[in-house]
């Protein structure tokens, strides 16, 4: 059963300009260790790639009902892809045990981009 649900949508122009700003600051607050390294190495690729995950993660929040704060911090979002694209969310921290009070058994997410913006959309599913 569906609990809840969370969309986002991220210009992603805006994003290049902070991340340009603070770079590697900026991304250690945001993404872990393993989706950095994920991140394709062209410049263009590169930021659609972490637009389209702050986008998750902003989708994801929602669906917890929190937003990204004192019960779901960012890096307790991991966005990971199957082998064929599929993009999934893995809930750790806080958003885990919010996700396990609201009765929130998995969240399934779905993202696209095009030129200008990137958005996601999640899903919180009750077992």
């Amino acid at each position: 059963m569906i609990i809840a649900t969370g969309i986002d949508i991220i210009e992603i122009e805006r994003f290049q300009k902070t991340l340009e700003r603070y770079d590697r600051l900026f991304l250690d607050h945001i993404f872990t260790p393993e989706e950095q390294a994920a991140a394709p190495t062209s410049d263009r690729a590169r930021v659609t790639y972490f637009a389209a995950r702050w986008a998750v993660k902003e989708a994801v929040s929602k669906v917890l009902g929190t937003g990204i704060g004192e019960h779901c911090a960012w890096t307790d979002i991991l966005v990971q892809r199957s082998p064929l694209g599929k993009p999934s969310v893995t809930l750790t921290g806080k958003a885990a045990i919010t996700a396990k009070k609201l009765g929130i058994a998995a969240v399934h997410v779905s993202i696209s981009h095009e030129q200008h913006y990137a958005c996601a959309v999640a899903i919180g599913e009750s077992s």
